[in-house]
């Protein structure tokens, strides 16, 4: 079965000791061979990269360690086919433009039949034949009304519109997803293939991170002056532990919606919905 990683961030960070250890896993250390994908914001667009070959043996991911890409917003993907060919086309990440925003979606699990019994409008159509890019049309088909204004809608009714969608899939096969739509990063946890063979909770793991920046990015010199702090906040989620660190379980069904690094609105495996605030004192802490 697939593994699935993404980080949001405060500031622009990089992700080169995660992706390390996550691309180890795309055919060196697991059998996760079939392709991978990057994708990650940058003022409003995406740089997409994905390959066909194991991320363990790629020159592609050389390149974005020599690089040092930043971004606050990155989501991964390592490939065990399941379904559709070993192709490009078949390779997570995917992308959508909708309402002038970048949306980007990868998903783990496999969802029987859920091409075979669900439409489409036709707004949205998938290039490949997984049923992890017909799953994301089918996403973006359900939210498409609230955006058709042009602007971000509000975060519950995206909330509402994906959390309906988590559950109907869930009923297809292993659901854990991870959805971008340039303002918020939405993270959704259900069952995977464990290591006794079982399909099983959890699904996908979290890791929340405080840490003080040597520097700050341009961008946020404002925010910093005002606020006297360089204190970055940084959320990871990934199928699997990445370090050392104490990650979480999400629950099988857990919805989260993230932004700049902290976790904003969360659902529970019971559909109890709760907005999350900041804590003031981590915003001032000192330099």
């Amino acid at each position: 079965m697939c593994e699935i990683f993404a980080m949001s961030s405060r500031f622009e960070e990089n992700i080169s000791t995660s992706l390390d250890e996550f691309s180890r896993h795309g055919g060196s250390t697991s059998d996760h061979k079939d392709g991978w994908g990057i994708a990650f914001y940058e003022k409003g667009d995406v740089h997409l990269i994905r390959e066909v070959q194991a991320a363990s043996a790629s020159s592609y991911l050389e390149f974005i360690r020599n690089r040092e890409f930043n971004s606050k917003t990155f989501i991964c993907h390592i490939r065990k086919a399941t379904q559709g060919e070993v192709t490009l086309r078949n390779t997570h990440p995917f992308v959508r433009e909708m309402s002038g925003k970048m949306h980007v979606f990868a998903h783990n699990g496999k969802l029987a039949a859920f091409d075979q019994e669900q439409k489409l409008s036709g707004r949205f159509q998938p290039v490949g034949e997984s049923d992890s890019e017909f799953s994301f049309c089918y996403l973006l088909d359900a939210l498409a009304p609230l955006w058709q204004s042009g602007s971000v809608p509000e975060l519950g009714k995206r909330m509402d519109v994906i959390s309906q969608f988590a559950k109907k899939i869930r009923s297809y096969g292993p659901a854990n997803f991870i959805y971008a739509d340039g303002d918020a990063l939405f993270v959704h946890g259900h069952e995977r293939m464990q290591a006794d063979g079982k399909i099983a909770p959890p699904g996908l793991f979290k890791l929340c991170r405080f840490c003080q920046s040597e520097k700050s990015p341009s961008t946020a010199k404002t925010e910093l002056q005002n606020s006297g702090s360089k204190v970055q906040q940084v959320s990871l989620f990934a199928s699997v532990p990445l370090s050392g660190e104490e990650w979480t379980r999400m629950e099988s069904g857990e919805l989260l919606a993230i932004r700049d690094g902290r976790v904003i609105m969360e659902e529970n495996s019971s559909g109890d919905r709760e907005t999350c605030h900041q804590a003031t004192a981590l915003l001032s802490a000192p330099e």
